[in-house]
């Protein structure tokens, strides 16, 4: 549970005067479509009731003063010394700050105290949470009319540019766009967006989303490498991206490398789950996204090889406990996984999880019960 008053009384201390308001911006669970949105394809989140939140306020001198309540930590620059490539806590906010200035847009200093209950490192995009809660602080600070998309690309710039790392849009979208109860079908091309309802809890459904704790980061190269291998076989098949893959068994036969018929696989049978998904949970078949999440899992493991034994542990200790279906959920390489789970069962399929991975020597994995949640916002008037 975030301390919102521990948060107005640091900025209080630091500053001090009350902060002109909170914003906040949450965490995600991608239900379905990992590593489609680079590849222009379709990708089926939701939010998460977990999030960053930000109490800011307006300076006058053009700098940024920025606090993580988490890390009790402290940094200090200048608006005309934020520079491409800082690393850091720090960097998801300045990034932002940088983003928006480079985009034309009047942003003067400010102070930020964050905090966050978004797990690090676990595929939440807690670093998306963080970006998408300073672009909506930021912009009401200074009076920015920017329309929610463009705010997410902007979240999306301080990432890929400032930051360094090659994500899509997937995690800025979700954080900023999403709604209560419901799923964001997001077309990567094209943008288009449409609210798909989740009625887990009417139908007697609950998603368990549980942290392996197996840390990742998408700056690191496995990612980028990824990525790579994607353009390498979209030259190769001479298509844009590889969503324009119509034919799978003659792409796979044009390719002679072996991992890039894997990941071509992946990336072609992905977008066709999350097209399916998207039209079961329009007929509100919450049940029939089981085997989905299943197929979804095995083409990480085999194809994308972007899994890592605790998330293939966690995935089969939670199918073996009476999980509907499972999969891993985000970048890959650690992180969490999402589990189907009939209601009142994903407390007990978490335990069971926990069990496991005691007997396997691994550390403790964390849990708890998801609920699709608002996209980002202002807390305060």
């Amino acid at each position: 549970m975030l301390d919102l008053e521990a948060l107005t009384a640091r900025y209080r201390t630091l500053t001090g005067s009350d902060p002109e308001g909170l914003w906040f911006a949450p965490g995600r669970v991608n239900l379905i479509g990992e590593h489609t949105d680079y590849n222009d394809g379709f990708v089926l989140p939701f939010a998460l009731e977990r999030k960053a939140v930000i109490a800011a306020g307006r300076r006058d001198d053009a700098r940024l003063v920025m606090v993580s309540l988490e890390l009790d930590d402290e940094v200090d620059v200048a608006l005309a010394d934020l520079a491409p490539g800082t690393q850091g806590w720090a960097s998801y906010l300045a990034g932002v700050a940088w983003a928006l200035r480079e985009a034309g847009h009047e942003v003067g200093g400010a102070t930020l105290v964050m905090t966050s209950d978004v797990p690090l490192g676990a595929g939440l995009s807690s670093s998306a949470a963080i970006e998408c809660a300073t672009v909506a602080a930021l912009a009401d600070l200074y009076g920015l009319d920017i329309p929610k998309m463009d705010r997410a690309k902007l979240a999306r710039v301080a990432e890929n540019q400032y930051v360094g790392a090659p994500t899509g849009l997937l995690d800025q979208a979700a954080s900023t766009l999403c709604e209560q109860d419901s799923g964001l079908f997001l077309d990567c091309r094209t943008l288009e967006t449409q609210h798909v309802p989740l009625p887990m809890a009417e139908q007697g459904y609950e998603m368990l989303v549980l942290d392996t704790k197996t840390p990742h980061s998408h700056v690191d190269g496995e990612y980028g490498a990824r990525r790579a291998s994607c353009e390498e076989a979209s030259a190769i098949l001479g298509v844009p991206a590889l969503r324009d893959v119509t034919d799978l068994v003659d792409a796979l036969d044009r390719l002679d490398d072996e991992i890039l018929r894997r990941r071509v696989r992946h990336v072609v049978t992905e977008n066709e789950r999350v097209l399916q998904a998207f039209e079961l949970a329009k007929a509100g078949d919450i049940a029939a996204l089981a085997p989905l999440l299943d197929a979804s899992h095995a083409s990480m493991r085999d194809d994308y090889e972007i899994t890592v034994p605790t998330v293939d542990l966690a995935v089969e200790a939670a199918r073996e406990a009476g999980a509907l279906g499972a999969r891993m959920t985000g970048g890959g390489f650690g992180g969490c996984i999402i589990a189907l789970t009939p209601a009142g069962e994903a407390d007990r399929i978490g335990r069971a999880v926990a069990r496991a991975f005691e007997e396997a020597g691994y550390g403790a994995p964390e849990w708890f019960s998801a609920t699709p949640s608002p996209g980002a916002g202002r807390l305060t008037p």
